[in-house]
């Protein structure tokens, strides 16, 4: 649908099986693009494990398998040294970033509290890996990006928890306004580099963080998995379209921003969420 041929995209927090960010990658890949996928080396989840998953270096083999060149990297994107090698190593590569997708978030877990019970180590490891990550990717793909005259496309998920709170998701809610913001702002600043800047706004995805949500929001004597189950369950309920999204919604989403049928569109915050929060 839409010719990325001859394009670099790096796209981070790609390592999931069932994630947003191998979504993306291997979307923009049968797009024609080549690709950096990045992500934290973390333990494999148990069902990951089962079917031979093995995080980067299987998406790695996926874009690899679509013919396309690709390198995969682990790098946390919160350290400013990991995220300037990171582009070095693309630069390197390919010779220039066109596309960057910040897709890398913190996994949930101790964050998801009442404010008033929220321990600030755990505020400050949602910042630093949703807002900090994201402006540091930013700042040193938008230099290369403004070095060579652009144009280029720089697509950061935030969520519809960043243009509506919920309770317990007040340091999530935080970070994810601040990227809404941080898009905003950094729309204007490339625009004169035809660099466009735009924001995707999911609702609830199917994907393995909502095991982690399930488990730390889950009614005392509840398993994670039975209050998953009953999360997913009642947002299908809630949603105008009668279903909860999958990491390819999201993909489409970001395909079109990737592409120059959205040269037109910058600064925007684009919800993909069935029509639950339509602002």
């Amino acid at each position: 649908m839409y010719d990325l041929s001859g394009k670099t995209a790096i796209v981070t927090g790609a390592g999931g099986r069932r994630g947003i960010g191998r979504a993306i990658a291997t979307r923009l890949a049968r797009e024609g693009a080549n690709l950096v996928v990045t992500d934290i080396a973390r333990p494999l989840l148990p069902a990951d494990e089962a079917v031979g998953w093995r995080g980067i270096e299987s998406v790695v083999a996926d874009i690899t398998d679509m013919g396309r060149d690709v390198l995969g990297l682990d790098s946390d994107v919160s350290r400013p040294d990991q995220v300037a090698d990171m582009v070095r190593q693309t630069i390197d590569r390919f010779g220039t970033i066109d596309i960057l997708v910040c897709n890398a978030g913190s996994q949930p877990g101790d964050d998801r509290r009442l404010l008033i019970d929220l321990e600030e180590d755990a505020f400050d490891l949602v910042q630093r890996v949703n807002v900090k990550g994201t402006f540091l990717c930013c700042r040193e793909v938008g230099r290369h990006m403004v070095e060579r005259g652009g144009p280029g496309k720089i697509i950061i998920l935030s969520s519809q928890a960043g243009k509506q709170g919920y309770a317990r998701y007040a340091a999530y809610c935080a970070s994810k306004f601040a990227l809404v913001g941080l898009a905003q702002a950094l729309a204007v600043e490339m625009a004169a580099v035809k660099v466009n800047v735009n924001a995707i706004c999911p609702g609830l995805v199917d994907t393995e963080q909502v095991a982690f949500i399930a488990d730390a929001i889950r009614p005392e004597g509840v398993s994670g998995e039975a209050h998953r189950l009953e999360m997913l369950d009642a947002n299908r309920r809630s949603v105008p379209l009668g279903r909860t999204a999958v990491a390819t919604d999201i993909a489409d989403t970001a395909a079109f921003l990737a592409s120059d049928q959205s040269d037109f569109m910058t600064g925007l915050a684009i919800s993909v969420s069935g029509g639950k929060g339509m602002q």
